[in-house]
């Protein structure tokens, strides 16, 4: 065990020895972030809904790219023949290097992370789901890569390999652009690539429901890493490549395109291959007439005259009461810190996705009632910020008559009290205070986004 070990040090010397390798393993993930960031800085939690990618990506690129390059490599200097002088079995010598490829991808991963944390990320909803997900994706691109150092016999073709599996599922396969974003038939064959379910298992623990929505691509990248590592296995030992006829690695590829079409076709089956478009729900099928039919949501029956006809008599921005700090109203320092808190937390605060759409915007709504009910310092910077997170999360119309239906029916629903896990010790003992603070916010957030005078 001593000598497998020494082994995986002997490989990870190696690898920081190499500044090609180090680019390319950790270099080129960082440009990808930045690419990413410069895309997509005007959202108001920099990275977060992109995380999968990025994470995506770099293993994609270690594991694909890196992994056979090294083994290829190796095989070409003819140092896997003096492998075999060696007391360790030539498994234990690959399994030395997967290992030490893992420790290299889990590194680059968490410099990735990092970095974008330092952007302004924030913290992963489900932190136990994003490390089995990552774990789980490592282990089908790993997989990915041995099978492509088996089939190759020079590093050159170990390039050329890698780039009809990295480009396909860079552009078609749902890692470097959102699924809703693809036509029809892309979203179909993307069903079949592992970098898709990559991507959904990544963000389904950093932005999702964890372990809850992430099964089904926790299991598609086990069977396509099984798939993948148990047709490796059949071509192993990778000291001859030569010798290995055409038509044997033909065969072993047979299980890898099995597993894939497999995973496809259960995504097909379970309705999982098509997304949304962004913005757009799919109707139900006009073949389908016995599924439900959903009744209209509340807020969808209120009218420009109920907009209109609100009361907008409500207590000034500089009074006691409902305060609202205006455009040119700095915070001060601890003040600051405090909203920054606050706005990061809101990301990933649950009452913020809980119910149905009204119940949400009034869980927003407490954010700035309940501290206004216990006269917080920080209770004139709360309200624009949580207007600026309504705008991000719902269009200006639907946010209107939502707030509208919230004024016209201050008392239904459920109401927050306690805001601890946002950081503000703010807790209200009468929780028609809060919703009365709530009934405020609510007409002055739909004066602003109408343009109406409130006051």
């Amino acid at each position: 065990m001593k000598a497998w070990w020494v082994q995986v040090d002997v490989a990870l010397r190696l690898h920081f020895r190499n500044r090609m390798a180090l680019f390319y393993g950790y270099l080129f993930p960082l440009i990808f972030l930045v690419a990413f960031w410069v895309l997509y800085r005007h959202e108001s939690v920099p990275l977060l809904r992109h995380i999968g990618e990025l994470l995506t990506v770099s293993v994609l690129g270690g594991a694909c790219f890196g992994l056979p390059t090294t083994l290829v490599g190796e095989r070409e200097r003819g140092v896997w023949r003096r492998y075999r002088l060696s007391p360790l079995p030539l498994w234990a010598m690959l399994a030395a290097a997967v290992a030490a490829r893992g420790v290299l991808l889990f590194s680059a991963g968490a410099l990735q992370w990092g970095v974008a944390v330092l952007a302004g990320m924030t913290a992963p909803e489900h932190p136990w789901a994003l490390m089995i997900a990552f774990l789980a994706v490592c282990f089908a691109f790993i997989g990915l890569g041995l099978l492509i150092a088996q089939l190759a016999n020079n590093v050159p073709a170990v390039q050329a390999l890698g780039q009809c599996v990295f480009l396909p599922m860079l552009i078609i396969g749902g890692v470097a652009v959102k699924l809703a974003s693809l036509p029809e038939w892309a979203q179909h064959v993307s069903a079949f690539f592992p970098g898709r379910y990559a991507v959904e298992a990544i963000q389904g623990a950093v932005t999702g429901e964890g372990f809850a929505e992430i099964g089904f691509p926790l299991a598609a990248l086990g069977g396509m890493g099984v798939a993948a590592g148990l047709a490796a296995a059949g071509l192993f030992p990778c000291d001859t490549p030569q010798k290995v006829e055409w038509r044997r690695r033909t065969l072993w590829l047979v299980p890898v395109l099995a597993g894939w079409l497999a995973v496809g076709a259960w995504a097909e089956r379970a309705g999982r291959a098509l997304v949304p478009p962004i913005g757009v729900v799919i109707e139900p099928a006009a073949a389908a007439p016995a599924a439900p039919v959903l009744p209209e949501p509340p807020w969808a029956r209120i009218t420009a005259a109920d907009i209109a006809g609100l009361n907008y008599q409500v207590p000034p921005d500089r009074g006691v009461v409902a305060p609202f700090a205006g455009d040119q109203e700095e915070p001060d320092e601890y003040t600051a810190q405090e909203l920054e808190t606050v706005r990061r937390a809101l990301y990933s605060w649950r009452p913020a996705f809980e119910g149905d759409d009204i119940q949400r915007v009034r869980n927003l709504l407490y954010v700035a009632a309940v501290p206004d009910s216990v006269q917080l310092p920080v209770e004139r910077h709360l309200p624009p910020l949580v207007l600026r997170y309504l705008t991000d999360m719902y269009p200006e119309d639907k946010l209107v008559r939502i707030l509208t239906y919230i004024a016209l029916h201050p008392e239904e629903g459920g109401v927050i009290v306690n805001l601890g896990d946002l950081g503000l010790e703010a807790a209200v003992g009468d929780p028609w205070t809060v919703r009365e603070r709530a009934y405020f916010y609510a007409i002055k957030f739909v004066a602003r986004l109408t343009g109406r005078p409130a006051g």
